[in-house]
């Protein structure tokens, strides 16, 4: 089992930044990547960002340019810096781990609400 809790989340005017952040505990051997998805109210879960084992980052293009995923391996910790932010990225936004093909362990999400 491999938890997952994530914070930073909060309201914010367009044009700000937040910084999102996920700390993983319990079985976290064998994890090969992390991301972060969000989800809107009425829409589809969208993948935002990935990192895998090795640090290779991927990007939504609707986010490429202004968020950056990175993690610290020591304090098991993902983060998303998101900047620029537009009210568009208005959303829950959870954290996820995969071993295999597929996410498998998902936080309880925080809310992000960017304001015009």
């Amino acid at each position: 089992q491999v938890q997952l809790v994530e914070s930073g989340g909060g309201l914010v005017q367009a044009g700000g930044s937040l910084r999102l952040s996920c700390l993983a505990s319990g079985s976290i051997f064998g994890i090969n990547a992390m991301g972060w998805y969000r989800q809107a109210p009425g829409k589809a879960r969208e993948l935002v960002a990935t990192i895998s084992s090795s640090g290779t980052t991927t990007y939504a293009d609707s986010v490429r340019g202004r968020f950056t995923i990175s993690r610290d391996n020591a304090k098991r910790t993902l983060f998303l810096q998101m900047n620029s932010l537009k009210p568009e990225d208005t959303a829950m936004y959870y954290c996820a781990s995969k071993r295999g093909l597929n996410y498998d362990y998902w936080g309880q999400g925080t809310q992000v609400t960017v304001s015009s």
